[in-house]
């Protein structure tokens, strides 16, 4: 199945002085086969190790010499390395400081050799007091659920595909074009962007199969507790690897998972969670100017999970026991579409920047105001509202741009694009003047080009 970060991948193929990438990302989200397929479409030699499924192989990184280290592995894989036609894939990298070492010396005495690792559970790693990464001498590439488009590619509706790419604002969407993307949306939101999730349901196009591959992604997560969590806390990490789910869209509060448990200790087991990449924080910023991350405030944020398949299943909401896919109602599923879009947004960057995701809130009694998202597009601050149906109040969009003297906002629901210049009187009888674009949930992956481009 295509992916986006494909592209990358190959042009850094190309390079002849390339740095080692490593790809960050959750277990299951694909990366080991992003690269296999990188070696099938680049007619490559792939030598692959697994470092967490073959333990007695961290000893071939002992030496600080690189060519060494490459007889070795020829050696022990029994397959001839040359520079410029082999892969060297390092699959689950964390579980050898060496090997991460060692990445480094590939780069200063082999950079002819194409060198990727990979890690599910790297950022722990990552996070040891001591421990740093071979700075200047490696890249990375962050990696997380397939997005829509690349579900609709795998879905075979190619076409489809490439209308969104090129989708221009104003450019008319007819009814029926978009109700039949908007069908397939729904159908995301059970199957999710797990890899895995979508070949069950490509190959048998039933949610049956999808469902049980999900099922099975969840239990992994749970059981890889024992890899990262002191068995004291698995108890606590369990109550809220389940209670997430149903936070989403939702001001994290500690007291929500435990009131009888210390707000430390929780905070030590999301920031676990968050480093297996199973959740995601989003800050409150104050959005006066960027970096949005200049002004984040750690005491507020929402928390997203890491796909919406994985979320629909964690909430018992799927396709076993509905006949009609029409059945799933998206004015009742405001959390669901909160994460459809902040999934998208996570990853909306550069391929090889940290996912990062903000909102922001005021918390006044005569004036309190949410905003879902907001993302900076250059130095263009977005404030973004996030609807699940056709209409809903936008109060607090209007009272940010007013505040912030921002000139363009933006709504995601379930209608056909527009794009109005506003003119509003508040309630405090100050005006506020805009660029209202209002997206179809199915355009989330096209919101930055689009924004350029007015």
């Amino acid at each position: 199945m295509y992916r986006q970060q494909l592209a990358y991948l190959t042009e850094w193929f190309k390079l002849k002085h390339r740095k080692p990438i490593v790809i960050r990302g959750a277990r299951q989200v694909g990366k080991s086969t992003l690269v296999r397929l990188l070696a099938a479409q680049s007619h490559i030699e792939l030598v692959e190790l697994n470092l967490e499924r073959n333990p007695e192989l961290a000893t071939l990184f002992q030496f600080r010499d690189p060519h060494k280290i490459i007889q070795l592995i020829s050696l022990q894989t029994g397959k001839t390395i040359q520079a410029e036609q082999t892969l060297l894939f390092i699959d689950e990298i964390q579980a050898s400081t060496e090997a991460i070492v060692a990445l480094r010396y590939f780069y200063e005495e082999l950079p002819a050799l194409h060198v990727i690792a990979a890690g599910s559970l790297l950022e722990f790693t990552l996070a040891k007091t001591g421990f740093s990464m071979p700075v200047g001498r490696i890249e990375y590439l962050h990696l997380g659920p397939m997005t829509f488009a690349e579900f609709l590619l795998a879905m075979g509706e190619h076409k489809l595909a490439e209308f969104i790419e090129h989708y221009q604002i104003n450019e008319e969407i007819l009814k029926p074009i978009h109700d039949k993307l908007m069908e397939w949306v729904k159908i995301y939101f059970i199957t999710g962007g797990m890899p895995e999730s979508i070949q069950a349901y490509v190959e048998y196009k039933t949610f049956k199969t999808s469902e049980k591959v999900k099922q099975s992604i969840l239990s992994t997560y749970q059981d890889d507790f024992g890899k990262y969590a002191p068995i004291m806390k698995h108890d606590l990490m369990r109550k809220m690897f389940t209670k997430i789910p149903t936070m989403i869209g939702n001001k994290f509060k500690y007291s929500q998972i435990n009131n009888g448990i210390k707000s430390a200790t929780i905070a030590s087991c999301l920031e676990q969670l968050c480093l297996a990449r199973i959740a995601w924080k989003v800050h409150h910023t104050s959005a006066n100017g960027v970096p949005l991350g200049a002004e984040q405030n750690d005491r507020f944020f929402k928390v997203l999970f890491l796909d919406i398949g994985l979320t629909s299943t964690a909430l018992g909401l799927n396709y076993l026991n509905i006949l009609d896919i029409s059945e799933l109602n998206l004015v009742n599923s405001g959390s669901l579409t909160e994460q459809f879009i902040g999934q998208h947004l996570l990853y909306s960057n550069k391929t090889y920047e940290e996912p990062t995701l903000y909102y922001w809130i005021r918390e006044k009694k005569s004036s309190a105001a949410e905003l879902d998202y907001v993302i900076n597009v250059g130095q263009q601050i977005i404030p973004i509202e996030v609807k699940a149906g056709k209409t809903g109040r936008m109060k607090s969009l209007h009272l940010f741009l007013q505040e912030k003297q921002r000139h363009l906002g933006v709504r995601f629901n379930s209608v056909q694009p527009s794009l109005m210049d506003t003119n509003l009187k508040l309630s405090d009888s100050s005006k506020v003047h805009f660029k209202f674009l209002s997206l179809p949930l199915y355009l989330v992956g096209e919101l930055r080009r689009l924004v350029e481009s007015l």
